[in-house]
């Protein structure tokens, strides 16, 4: 209980200078979103100075010295208002993130963890079989997947299985192009589904080979400490050394990877939102940035800050739960 309640208020005060870092970095950037706003609007008439002074009223941003800003700007995030996204004016920042948020947690989500999942396990059995036909295939190649770079790949998988073959669409989150209906239906759901395999499949190809090497590397230190070499003397299956005593204690640093992936979910895959053209925050984010919307650039990065602590601390609790030194430290 010491250790949760420490790590509960290290992350508080780390979310309060998440929020104070995420209200002044937009302000050093250079421009003015009221400005690039009004720009967009040159040709629809005049723009009087009192049209301006009410556009920059609406939009929150105000001349108002820093610190009254920064105070103002704390009381609207306990009411649960983060403004106005000038990029898709008058929409509220917190119903854009809510549109883009399930479309990147859907793909990205769900890709990382079948990454983590598939790439610890056979980080598992890799290293138990080291020096054996699976270890001298399997890395190697998993390793020449991963370097290759991001980009290319998604515009590779796109080229063979889209263009060529036909059996994937082309991008999108799903066909928008027929009379399917977006809501909770089958039709929907399975196009989807269709649409999203290969930019899954693109993320779960990058990321795998980080997952084996990794749990590789630490099963085989692991499988060289004493408690181990006990259990095998023992007579205890192989299995059940493997996974119980191998295993349990090697995935350690693996969580922790696992939660930091999973903190960087909420940021999109921008890159995979770009070459297959589907929707998610990571594009948003890229429009938010040129368009120097205050508003959006500071509601997303605090998704990032708050997904990022909230899944590291939730790594921690799985640490404590696997690792007994953790739940009993002093000091």
């Amino acid at each position: 209980m010491r250790h949760l309640l420490r790590r509960i208020a290290f992350y508080l005060a780390a979310l309060w200078a998440s929020v104070t870092i995420n209200f002044i970095l937009p302000r050093l950037m250079p421009g003015d979103p009221v400005q690039a706003y009004v720009n967009r609007l040159r040709g629809q008439g005049t723009i009087t100075q009192a049209t301006l002074d009410a556009i920059r009223l609406q939009l929150g941003v105000s001349n108002d010295p820093l610190w009254i800003q920064y105070f103002h700007y704390l009381g609207n995030l306990l009411r649960g208002e983060l403004g106005i996204a000038t990029s898709h004016f008058p929409t509220p920042v917190v119903q854009v993130i809510a549109t883009d948020l399930p479309w990147t947690i859907g793909l990205v989500g769900v890709a990382s963890i079948i990454s983590f999942l598939l790439g610890t396990l056979l980080g598992v059995v890799v290293s138990w079989k080291r020096n054996s036909w699976v270890d001298t295939v399997v890395t190697p190649l998993l390793t020449f997947f991963s370097a290759i770079p991001y980009f290319w790949l998604a515009l590779g998988l796109l080229y063979i299985f889209s263009f060529n073959m036909g059996i994937f669409p082309l991008g999108g989150g799903y066909d928008a192009l027929s009379d399917i209906y977006p809501g909770w239906n089958l039709d929907f759901i399975l196009s989807v589904l269709l649409h999203a395999i290969l930019p899954a499949l693109t993320v779960v190809i990058s990321s795998i080979s980080g997952w084996v090497l990794g749990m590789r590397n630490a099963m085989v230190t692991t499988l060289s400490e004493d408690y181990v070499l006990l259990a095998r003397a023992k007579g205890l299956p192989e299995r059940r050394v493997m996974f119980t005593y191998a295993a349990r204690n090697a995935i350690l640093p693996n969580i922790t990877g696992l939660g930091m992936s999973l903190g960087f979910v909420v940021g999109g895959a921008l890159l995979t939102e770009m070459v297959f053209s589907y929707p998610g925050i990571g594009f948003d984010l890229l429009t938010a940035i040129r368009g120097f919307d205050y508003s959006l650039i500071q509601g997303i990065f605090l998704m990032i800050a708050i997904a990022m602590l909230t899944a590291n601390f939730l790594s921690d609790i799985v640490y404590a739960l696997l690792d007994p030194r953790v739940r009993h430290e002093r000091g």
